[in-house]
């Protein structure tokens, strides 16, 4: 292990990094402060998922990571094989070697964890909104990290027998004898790849909201098998192409550096493809999770009234419930004032909806405009006439959906009344989950229609199968003083129209409170969990590279006893190792841009800037990380001449 240091070290560091990441998770996780909050059971689930999602990755990057280094000492072992060692000592020796590495990676992630454990609880309590966590050690989160590894590592441990492979002699002192073949490519494969990238850039680009999840998958496997046969394919094509202008291929030390890169190329294929897919994911994840978080900001657009409740039924429980609710906003010492409107729900006989709701909440333009007035906001849709009607629109997320949709028309009561929607609502009136919910994932949601004054009272009056539910709206000078109000009538602040109760409602300073803890939740374990994919995507090209180092000091001793001076020596490995370094992250990029484009397709508010931060800082990070691994490794390939 000792004189394995340098190859251990990025494996050790990457593992030791990811306890400590599961061990902070953990922290949150068994907090006793984070129980008491309001979000607590969205921040708990969202905690657990993240625990998986890192123990999951970290088997997987250890059991690659195992892999490297057994195939990369198999001359090693064909050496020991040979002056005696069993192949039984040999199994039981690579064996305490990743139990010592577990322990040191285990011990020193815990002790990290333990040393940043402050740090990493003033940012989480900064990113979830809450108060500064106090400093807190429990025995379960350190117990939960130490079984968890333990048992991980231990697994990979005993599956060194499956990874060791072949223990013939001739097998083992031959793994290090390559590069003998001419890379070669399949031209149809190559065109496929390009074929294949271009294809899903293109419907990425021209996907709209409503074809985003239908083009989500097709697009995802076509970009995975492309990026594949591009690594595998493409590139060495790409480097044949170049080998035919001889003008440049002749020119200086490209000779050396063409033919090297089409055997790297060849060789690293399967890593550079798991490089680009772990990074592509991790670029994906936080920049997703840091556009949503922008969603917070615009929450009081889908939530006018502070405090919303439907009386569905007889209404038996409306007068209760309503003393209740302004009991507490009158012992808060909140000022409010009360908005109430009748939504009939109607019969429909036909639309041309694919899937036709059977009962269509209606209210009239009039109350819409109360409600808009009573909440600040002013009415910008002029009054529909008797065969018109405005889609109630019931949250801004979806409203390019909707946009998107072709109008409906619809019959509605006894008397068949003939109604043609002519637009969406410019504003929310009635938050969403306070209504029965209309539409479909594919075309959007909507809360009912608007229609003309005297259509909603013929409805009502003349159609004896129609029914009344009354709307209530409490309106607050901030919502925020609404948090934790009449949290008996409700379940993390409300009560959905779809569950079998006799009223729905809605507290905003409760929702808000649980949406701005969840997607800070889900920001910081995305950031936590990407660093540490990063990390480990950093550490597979780590182990590539100095696999490789034995066989390059060789190369390169050779090209300077016939004339190549050290200045071009270290040009010529900036060069490969640029390459080798940033072409995973740069495909991870073009990928991500375009992903980022059609998730812009799907949400109303810009992306741009998180977008581009995401993608700019782990693009500084990866040229730091270059320019540390090109120094040590040219300290270690000139070692050859001393």
């Amino acid at each position: 292990m000792l004189r394995n240091k340098r190859t251990y070290a990025a494996y050790f560091l990457s593992s030791a990094f990811s306890v400590m990441v599961f061990f902070v998770c953990s922290l949150f996780l068994f907090h006793p402060d984070l129980k008491a909050q309001v979000a607590w059971n969205s921040a708990l689930l969202v905690l657990a998922q993240a625990e998986v999602i890192m123990f999951l990755f970290c088997f997987l990057f250890v059991l690659y990571s195992v892999g490297s280094f057994l195939r990369s000492r198999k001359r090693e072992f064909g050496i020991l094989l040979m002056n005696g060692m069993t192949v039984k000592q040999l199994r039981k020796m690579v064996f305490m070697e990743n139990m010592l590495v577990a322990a040191g990676s285990l011990g020193t992630g815990i002790l990290a964890g333990l040393l940043t454990a402050k740090l990493f609880l003033l940012a989480g309590s900064n990113l979830l909104g809450i108060e500064t966590l106090s400093f807190h050690i429990s025995l379960s989160s350190l117990m939960l990290t130490i079984l968890s590894f333990l048992l991980l590592f231990l697994v990979i441990s005993l599956c060194t027998t499956v990874l060791l492979g072949s223990t013939r002699l001739i097998d083992l002192l031959q793994s290090g004898v390559k590069r003998d073949v001419k890379p070669k490519f399949s031209k149809l494969l190559a065109l496929l790849a390009g074929i294949l990238l271009l294809a899903s850039y293109t419907l990425a680009v021209t996907t709209t909201a409503s074809t985003v999840k239908v083009r989500m998958l097709p697009v995802t496997a076509m970009t995975i098998v492309g990026t594949y046969l591009f690594f595998t394919q493409a590139s060495v094509a790409l480097l044949g192409l170049m080998k035919r202008n001889l003008t440049r291929y002749w020119k200086k030390s490209n000779l050396v550096l063409v033919s090297n890169l089409s055997y790297r190329m060849k060789d690293n294929a399967r890593m550079f493809f798991l490089v680009t897919i772990i990074t592509t994911i991790t670029f994906c994840a936080v920049g997703v999770f840091a556009s949503i978080n922008r969603l917070s900001g615009d929450f009081a657009l889908d939530h006018p009234a502070q405090i919303g409740y439907v009386s569905k039924g007889d209404g038996s429980l409306e007068k209760e419930h309503l003393e209740e609710i302004s009991a507490e906003l009158s012992a808060r010492g909140v000022s409010y004032h009360t908005e109430k409107i009748d939504l009939v729900y109607v019969r429909v006989l036909s639309s041309s909806l694919a899937s036709g709701p059977e009962w269509l909440p209606v209210i009239s333009y009039s109350d819409y405009g109360r409600a808009l007035s009573a909440a600040g906001y002013s009415v910008g849709e002029r009054p529909p006439s008797e065969d018109e009607a405005y889609v109630l629109l019931n949250s801004h997320r979806e409203k390019l959906l909707l946009q998107e949709r072709k109008p409906a028309s619809y019959r509605l009561g006894e008397t068949g009344l003939l109604l043609h929607e002519i637009g969406i609502t410019e504003r929310v009136s009635i938050a969403d989950h306070l209504t029965q919910e209309l539409g479909n994932g594919r075309e959007g949601f909507f809360s009912g229609l608007v229609v003309n004054d005297a259509v909603k009272e013929r409805l009502w009056m003349e159609d004896d199968s129609s029914r009344v539910e009354r709307y209530t709206a409490y309106y607050t000078d901030s919502m925020e003083s609404t948090e934790g109000i009449a949290s008996r009538l409700t379940e993390n602040g409300k009560m959905d129209y779809k569950k079998n109760e006799p009223y729905a409602m809605s507290v905003s300073g409760t929702l808000f409170e649980v949406q701005r803890t969840t997607f800070g939740a889900l920001l910081f374990f995305a950031l936590l969990v990407g660093t540490v994919f990063f990390i480990a995507a950093g550490s597979f090209l780590y182990f590539r590279l100095y696999s490789d180092l034995d066989y390059d000091r060789r190369q390169y001793l050779a090209l300077t006893k016939i004339g190549m001076t050290r200045k071009e020596m270290e040009k010529m490995v900036s060069r490969q190792l640029g390459l080798l370094f940033f072409l995973p992250v740069g495909v991870a990029m073009v990928h991500s841009l375009f992903a980022f484009i059609a998730l812009q397709r799907y949400v109303y508010l810009s992306i741009a800037w998180e977008a581009g931060a995401i993608l700019a800082s782990f693009c500084f990070v990866q040229v730091i990380y270059f320019w540390f691994i090109r120094a040590r490794y040219l300290r270690n390939l000139q070692k050859v001449h001393q």
